[in-house]
């Protein structure tokens, strides 16, 4: 094996050293799999399909490996604390492009006040670090363009401002600027990014525990959407809407909670199905779906 093997070998063992250190220290697993309809295809060599992007996963605690049957690719991502807590590690890898991610989060005396550093594997520049504190994070990592080498600063940060919240997010020489006022029944979102002057205003109105009504309209485009939501109990939900820049109208339907687990859902399985009509193509509406279950093992 030539020099550049071995460099791999040698940059990929922390990895798999941790990673397996997680596989043994994992005892609880459950088996997982979900897929979504495809009603696009390819291609002329590659029909609608009824069942596309399938992903299998072994889920455990601190461990977990997803695999793409498509792609026959597999995600390894684990985690763990050292005895204490004071010190966590994180890292994930991905087999068929062979690169990976470290992590060490540590805490700075007040559990409130944390610094990460992240660093790809195989390593190709300074890790990315960031500081976690009350009310935000900074980030700070190494970008590379072409032969050139620069620092990059991110962050945000929230406070509270006038009975809402206030928050200030900055990526590469643009700042957003969000207030979110919210209460029993109404929640109204202006924001505006820095230096293009871009304004939105974000509008959701509650008419009962189980209707809701949320729009946004881009004052810079002049695009909109809106989105009517109807809830049944806690598993089972019912939403429609129109974005105007894509110029859809769209009805779905969810089984088990949108932003919840399949572990609580109806027999351990989410289901999501979608009906979308083009406003200039409404003869021809395409339909969706997603899946995904849950096993334990």
């Amino acid at each position: 094996m030539g020099s550049g093997g071995s460099h791999m070998l040698v940059s990929l063992a922390p990895l798999y050293s941790f990673l397996s250190l997680l596989v043994g220290a994992t005892m609880a697993y459950h088996l997982r799999l979900s897929f979504q309809s495809d009603p696009q295809g390819q291609g002329e060599g590659d029909p609608r399909q009824l069942f596309a992007s399938p992903v299998v996963g072994l889920i455990g605690k601190n461990f977990a490996v997803l695999y793409d049957v498509e792609a026959r690719n597999a995600l390894l991502r684990g985690e763990a604390s050292l005895p204490g807590g004071a010190v966590q590690l994180r890292g994930s890898h991905d087999v068929k492009e062979k690169q990976g991610e470290v992590a060490v989060i540590t805490r700075l005396g007040d559990p409130s006040y944390k610094l990460e550093l992240s660093s790809l594997v195989p390593y190709n520049g300074l890790p990315r670090a960031t500081f976690h504190f009350p009310i935000g994070q900074v980030s700070v990592e190494e970008i590379r363009n072409e032969d050139e080498k620069n620092l990059s600063l991110s962050g945000i940060a929230k406070s509270d401002f006038l009975d809402g919240i206030l928050t200030a997010q900055y990526y590469e020489n643009d700042l957003n600027l969000r207030y979110c006022y919210k209460d029993d029944e109404l929640t109204l979102i202006p924001s505006v990014s820095l230096p293009s002057n871009a304004v939105s205003l974000d509008f959701k109105r509650r008419f009962s525990p189980s209707d809701k009504l949320s729009y946004r309209y881009n004052f810079y485009t002049d695009y909109w959407n809106a989105v009517y939501k109807h809830t049944v109990g806690k598993n089972f939900k019912v939403k429609t809407g129109y974005d105007s820049e894509v110029r859809v109208g769209w009805a779905s339907l969810w089984v088990g909670q949108e932003d919840g687990k399949a572990k609580t859902a109806p027999m351990k399985t989410k289901l999501q199905l979608m009906l979308q009509v083009p406003q200039d193509n409404f003869r021809n509406p395409t339909f969706l779906f997603r899946v995904k279950k849950r096993w334990d093992l």
